[in-house]
Parts: structure tokens; C-alpha cells; sequence
């Protein structure tokens, strides 16, 4: 069976799933990033009620396994009546992840603007939402840009464990392969590059980033 793939075989449909992990990675960290930011601003409201609720999402999704967020939304719904397609609940398992994960690395650049900012801002009668626009937020922006390029690549890595509940990404098309071919570590050799050629990139942007931003000296 081995003797009908190639190595180019091998490499031309591991390519053509790498390009579903992207897919997957951009859909789960821009809509995790819209969840995110709804989260931070419940998170840091003053109202406790919202802050209880964005402490409780952020506790389930940060304290459990992500493949057991994948489990309940592929397997449990279903026992409820509700049809889950696997891509769907890869795309929303990975976007409750990724929006409690950027929620907390964003609030903890909110919360390292100085009180005299606040104060500052406060002083000139500015209502919490400008204060939020005008002066914390551009500022939190700033630190938050390495840390959160360097999530994505926690992100990418994440959408391999989708592979579980039969989504077919990278990882997926890899073990596909391995037992089509009988050459499983010629694949996953395959396999691994393809997770490193968009992996390594984005961690050297954020410490790209980091250096330009200079991130350690605005603490």
C-alpha cells in the first residue's frame, strides 16, 4: 500500500489540510477575540453580577481540558437533540477557549495602566466608557500585542486536539495517512513541519514585538 504515495503525495494532501488548521485557527482566534473582549469588559465592570459571570467563564474554559469542551459540544448535544457538525464544534470549542485566554492576558494589560491615569482621567470628568477609549485602552493595546501574537500559536497548536472528534485538519489527514501508508514517521515528520512552518513565524514576531514595544519597560 505504501508503494502508491509518494513523498509528494504524502506532501500534497498534508498541505492541503494545513490549510483547514488555518482556517480554523483564524476563524477560532478572531472570534475568540470578539468573546474576549465582551468577557474584559464584563470582567472589569463594576457591576459584580458581570464580573461573577466573566469569572465563571474564564474559571470553566481556562480550568478544563479543552478536548472535553470538544467532547461535551460534539457528543453532548446531540443527547439533547441538537446535530453538532464537526467543524462546528471545533470552530466553537476552540473560540470559548481562546476567548477566556485572551480575556485574562488582556485584563492584566488593563490592570498595569498606573492608578494615576485613571485618576488623571478622572480629573478631567471623563465617564469610566471614555476613560476606557481615550486613555487605558491605547495604552493596554500596546502591552497586549506580543503576548497576544505569541497566544496565537497556542491557538494553532490547540486545533490539532479537534482532530479527536473527526475534524480534519493537519493532524487529522497525518494519522489518515500514517495508516493509508504504513510510513507514519515520514508523515508525521511532514506533520511536524507543517505545525512548525506556522508556529515558529509567529513566535518570533511576538518577540519581535516584545523587543519593538518594549514591553518590560512600561511596567
Amino acid at each position: 500500500m505504501a508503494d502508491e504515495f509518494s513523498l509528494w503525495d504524502i506532501a500534497r494532501n498534508l498541505t492541503f489540510a494545513l490549510q483547514w488548521t488555518v482556517i480554523l485557527a483564524i476563524v477560532a482566534f478572531v472570534l475568540g477575540g470578539i468573546t474576549g473582549l465582551v468577557v474584559l469588559f464584563a470582567r472589569i465592570s463594576a457591576r459584580p453580577w458581570l464580573r461573577n459571570l466573566a469569572k465563571g467563564w474564564i474559571s470553566v474554559f481556562q480550568g478544563t481540558p479543552l478536548l472535553m469542551q470538544l467532547f461535551i459540544i460534539f457528543f453532548g448535544f446531540p443527547n439533547l437533540g441538537i446535530e453538532v457538525a464537526a467543524w462546528l464544534a471545533a470552530a466553537v470549542g476552540l473560540t470559548c477557549f481562546t476567548s477566556a485566554f485572551l480575556a485574562e492576558i488582556w485584563r492584566g494589560c488593563v490592570e498595569s495602566i498606573p492608578k494615576g491615569q485613571w485618576e488623571a482621567s478622572a480629573s478631567l470628568a471623563m465617564t469610566w466608557f471614555e476613560q476606557m477609549r481615550h486613555v487605558v485602552l491605547p495604552q493596554a493595546f500596546r502591552i497586549s500585542i506580543p503576548p497576544t501574537v505569541g497566544f496565537a500559536v497556542q491557538v494553532v497548536k490547540a486545533t490539532s486536539v479537534t482532530s479527536i472528534i473527526g475534524f480534519t485538519e493537519l493532524t487529522k489527514t497525518g494519522v489518515v495517512l500514517a495508516n493509508a501508508t504504513f510510513l507514519p514517521f515520514q508523515v508525521f515528520a511532514f506533520v511536524a513541519a507543517g505545525y512548525f512552518l506556522l508556529c515558529y513565524p509567529l513566535s518570533a514576531y511576538a518577540r519581535m514585538l516584545e523587543r519593538k514595544f518594549d514591553v518590560a519597560g512600561t511596567h
